[in-house]
């Protein structure tokens, strides 16, 4: 009966143990980022080109640095005959003062394939457009022109929307088979 007894709660203790392991894994991992997440599979329209990824965006803090005007009240006295004349000046000046602000920092992994790589138009492409909170956008364009996936990354800063588009294409551009603007990541508004 003892050496039942033991199994059992030993068994019970080590299935507690498993069951918390991933639990804490996941926490210390999560308590770092803002947002974790996969996207994709994308394909092109011929399903020649695949595409596949994980984003991760962080809050960092950062210095910004700006010139504050300071009002500064200064008692000026000139000599006179016998007493002193004073009067107040007001006066203003700049002072170089800073404030914490935050930033979404973003960092996107792909992983590309060609599933023909011979032949007119061999090599999969595909291009993530950045929308900033500003409105600004830009580009990056990452190609695979061999036989085994290819894979990218790239970071940048306060994103609102990353999307990506897988197209065909030859070792110059894409220059069709286009999939469409796809969601990477949408920041909450």
């Amino acid at each position: 009966m003892r050496i039942v007894s033991r199994i059992l709660i030993g068994a019970a203790a080590a299935t507690a143990v498993a069951v918390g392991a991933p639990v804490a894994a996941h926490a210390a991992t999560s308590t770092g980022s803002a947002y974790e997440a996969d996207w994709g599979p994308y394909f092109s329209s011929d399903h020649r080109a695949k595409a596949t990824g994980h984003v991760s965006v962080e809050k960092k803090p950062y210095k910004h640095w700006y010139w504050k005007t300071v009002v500064v009240k200064k008692k000026v006295c000139k000599p006179g005959k016998g007493d002193k004349h004073c009067k107040i000046v007001i006066k203003k000046t700049k002072k170089h003062a800073w404030v914490w602000k935050h930033r979404d920092v973003f960092t996107v992994h792909s992983k590309l394939y060609a599933n023909k790589w011979w032949g007119g138009k061999k090599c999969a492409w595909e291009t993530f457009k950045v929308v900033e909170h500003d409105g600004d956008t830009y580009f990056r364009k990452f190609r695979n022109c061999k036989k085994f996936p290819a894979e990218f990354s790239f970071s940048g800063k306060d994103a609102a929307h990353i999307f990506v588009d897988v197209s065909r294409g030859h070792f110059g551009g894409p220059t069709g088979q286009h999939s469409g603007w796809k969601d990477v990541y949408h920041a909450a508004a």
